[in-house]
């Protein structure tokens, strides 16, 4: 069984047709509902509240003409012990397909693991799978070059600012990988990409394409993207005033902007906070895209989805 829980799950020609269908989606939205998850069932587990995530999710699933079912883990019996082994094959003999939002990435592997249907991952405190599609995506629309990321995306150069240990920052580091990117890293040391994400880009056999420094004007010098997150994630809010005093100097501001190029863009995954990771001068910018980063949740989405079930239908007929 084929599940999406991390970027290289599909290999190349599937990412360039879920990019390719991804863009499809979008530019045909006005003829949905479509029928290529038609009659299906599809739950969506959610560990950690979410707005963008659900919402992109469950609109995303009808749009396909499947039927959305939100799970909370709190009024379910995996939140009273059951397994979830149990729980995984429980649910893969009522729904199409699952998606999951949790803390740990060792559950949605879990999951996978006991699963007899397609899981994808919806975000874990490791990687973010689907908001790295939906970014690369954007930044390929926004720069004009295409649909396919490991054409457009080759040699361009990010520099991520914060908490440079965090999931998205992982995810940035794995596209980059991927697609032949620059990734720079900006961010204290204490809070330094981990030695999980390094593990696993040597297990795999990717490249380290990516470059950690102390210095934010470093990271940001010549950059095609500015990317920063929040700086206390769910989880960490008892770091909260640690957190926000360490961070400070990597708030990205107009100064910031001034290093990167002229047609640099300003990414955030939001939720953002004005005065915190970013200023609202920078949020303001014609240079932010945040809203269109949101918007390509919805069609990558539609577009993995797709992806997932055509693959399981190959699977099944061989």
């Amino acid at each position: 069984m084929r599940h999406f829980l991390t970027e290289n799950d599909f290999d190349r020609n599937e990412i360039i047709e879920v990019f390719e269908q991804a863009s499809l989606f979008k530019k045909n939205r006005a003829e949905r509902p479509g029928s290529d998850l038609a009659g299906q069932s599809w739950g969506m587990l959610f560990y950690k509240n979410s707005t963008r995530t659900r919402v992109s999710f469950e609109v995303g699933i009808r749009e396909l003409g499947a039927n959305p079912l939100v799970i909370d883990r709190s009024s379910t019996q995996i939140g009273r012990g059951e397994s979830i082994e149990d729980t995984a094959r429980v649910l893969s003999r009522y729904l199409d397909g699952l998606v999951i939002r949790a803390h740990g990435h060792e559950i949605i592997e879990e999951f996978a693991k006991h699963s007899s249907i397609p899981v994808v991952n919806a975000l874990t405190d490791f990687l973010h799978p689907c908001q790295i599609y939906a970014d690369c995506m954007t930044i390929l629309e926004k720069k004009g070059a295409g649909t396919n990321p490991f054409a457009g995306l080759q040699g361009k150069k990010l520099a991520f600012f914060g908490d440079t240990s965090c999931n998205m920052a992982n995810s940035w580091i794995l596209a980059g990988a991927l697609f032949g990117m620059d990734v720079h890293l900006a961010g204290p040391a204490e809070f330094q990409p981990s030695a999980q994400i390094e593990g696993f880009c040597k297990e795999n056999g990717l490249p380290e394409n990516w470059h950690f420094t102390t210095d934010p004007m470093e990271a940001a010098s010549e950059a095609d993207v500015i990317y920063t997150d929040v700086w206390v994630s769910m989880g960490c809010e008892d770091q909260e005033q640690e957190r926000l005093q360490k961070m400070s100097p990597y708030r990205v501001g107009a100064e910031t902007l001034a290093k990167a190029k002229n047609d640099c863009l300003f990414m955030h995954c939001m939720p953002a906070h004005p005065g915190e990771e970013v200023t609202q001068e920078v949020l303001d910018s014609p240079q932010a895209i945040l809203f269109d980063q949101a918007e390509n949740r919805l069609h990558m989405q539609k577009a993995i989805l797709r992806s997932l079930f055509s693959l399981r239908n190959k699977t099944q007929a061989s």
